[in-house]
């Protein structure tokens, strides 16, 4: 069957793993013993996993997702019981044996998902051919947001000078309330990253030593960010449409469609109190570049699309506006995903700050760039860690957020003292490694 060229690793389907819980429990269930009627065939993995009830869970993983169906309670994508089938299948044993064709309550949902996908299509091109319903009461409802968000940037620059009036010391005194309902008034102007931005200013009074430099230069920021809202007329349009994203505006992905063998970087969450976002980074085989994927879980749930890092997807990408903007939307996908066989081309350290120096002359805004660092090793710096280039007296440090997580033991231990190749972000920080690759070896190693 066509799967079995293109079987995925155990550390591959851990990387799809929602959290540490789910990887751990996943694991638990990739042995036979919990599993009957598995089977595989036609890029589609399915089997019954005996659980604490008297019905054994209906599990089914469509590899050209991946996308997941469980008859178990779970609002994680995927759940313990995907994640062990799939690590059933890739162990290669014998134990999911390839099929004719799957059982029919896993061939119903894989039509259901077969006729939703026409349905988009077919909506898409309808919608592309005969544009919006009504532009005119869209653009009313542009305008009067923009009105919204104007009034919010003007409130907000006069609440910016009465506090440099007054000195940074008054926002230590006034603690995070002054923030918070600062916030709140921009969430009411519908200006939701101008909001974001006030709330992480409530945190650098209490963030230690020097935070009355931190304070001055995130202040100056925000007042740039709410400048280039108040003149965007006069902005280039890239530059105003990488402010509109800034704010928090929506807009959707406008770039022509590019198909490429897409190699999956780089999968990992963000989680506040009511949203999970889900960053995934991709390579372009062919075109070079480097694209984001993001999706979003609310009220707890993880957000269902995952894609397993080091397999390439045979996929369109099409760009969202904004200058340097990295970020893409996933359009139709032509194969599940396979073995890679390449890896991106790396950089030095010292060219990868110069990277995203550059970077920021088109988006003042941006915490970090995507970057493969080459010949580089992980060497302690007393208390810290850098990445040390291994032909040229420089390096990075990494990121307080990479000293904290196991992928830095993950790291040490796959260099051993040797040079490795690390994909990453690369920021005023620092850097955060995400995924390496050792000496030369094309197979991806999640560090996250």
């Amino acid at each position: 069957m066509t799967e079995q060229g293109v079987r995925w690793t155990a550390e591959q389907v851990l990387a799809l793993a929602p959290d540490a819980a789910s990887r751990k429990a996943g694991s638990k269930l990739g042995t036979a013993g919990p599993w009957s009627e598995a089977g595989s065939g036609e890029g589609t993995v399915w089997g019954l996993c005996k659980g604490s009830g008297s019905r054994p869970y209906q599990t089914v993983v469509d590899l050209a997702g991946p996308a997941y169906k469980c008859s178990c309670p779970s609002r994680k994508f995927p759940c313990k019981h995907a994640l062990g089938l799939l690590l059933l299948w890739a162990g290669g044993d014998g134990a999911v044996p390839a099929s004719a064709e799957p059982p029919d309550w896993a061939e119903q949902w894989l039509a259901g998902r077969r006729k939703r996908a026409e349905t988009t299509s077919r909506q898409a091109d309808g919608s592309s051919a005969a544009g919006p319903a009504d532009p005119e009461a869209a653009r009313r409802r542009a305008e009067r947001r923009a009105d919204r968000v104007t009034a919010g940037a003007t409130e907000l620059e006069q609440r910016l000078a009465d506090l440099l009036r007054g000195g940074l010391a008054a926002a230590e005194r006034a603690g995070y309330g002054m923030w918070d309902e600062t916030a709140a008034r921009m969430v009411d102007a519908q200006a939701p990253g101008l909001a974001a931005r006030v709330r992480e200013l409530g945190a650098i009074p209490a963030s230690g030593a020097g935070w009355p430099a931190r304070l001055l230069e995130e202040c100056a920021l925000l007042h740039l960010l709410d400048q280039g809202w108040l003149r965007r007329d006069g902005l280039p349009d890239a530059l105003a449409a990488t402010v509109r994203s800034r704010l928090g505006l929506p807009a959707a992905a406008d770039g022509p469609p590019e198909r490429d063998r897409w190699l999956v970087l780089a999968q990992y969450d963000t989680v506040d109190a009511k949203l999970t976002t889900r960053r995934i980074w991709l390579h372009g085989a062919e075109s070079g570049g480097t694209r984001l994927l993001l999706s979003y879980g609310a009220a707890g749930r993880a957000p269902e699309l995952s894609l397993p890092v080091g397999l390439a997807l045979d996929a369109e990408l099409s760009g969202h506006p904004g200058a340097g903007r990295a970020r893409a939307a996933l359009g139709e996908r032509f194969a599940p995903p396979a073995p890679a066989g390449f890896r991106p081309p790396g950089v030095s350290t010292a060219e990868a700050a110069d990277r995203y120096g550059e970077a920021l002359r088109d988006d003042p805004w941006l915490e970090s760039v995507p970057v493969t660092l080459e010949q580089v090793v992980p060497v302690p710096d007393g208390e810290l860690w850098q990445l040390a280039d291994a032909h040229a007296d420089s390096a990075l440090p990494l990121t307080r957020a990479a000293r904290s997580r196991p992928g830095l033991w993950r790291l040490v231990a796959l260099s051993g003292g040797a040079p490795v190749t690390v994909f990453g972000e690369c920021g005023h920080r620092g850097f955060t490694p995400l995924t390496a690759w050792a000496a030369g070896a094309d197979e991806a190693v999640p560090l996250c």
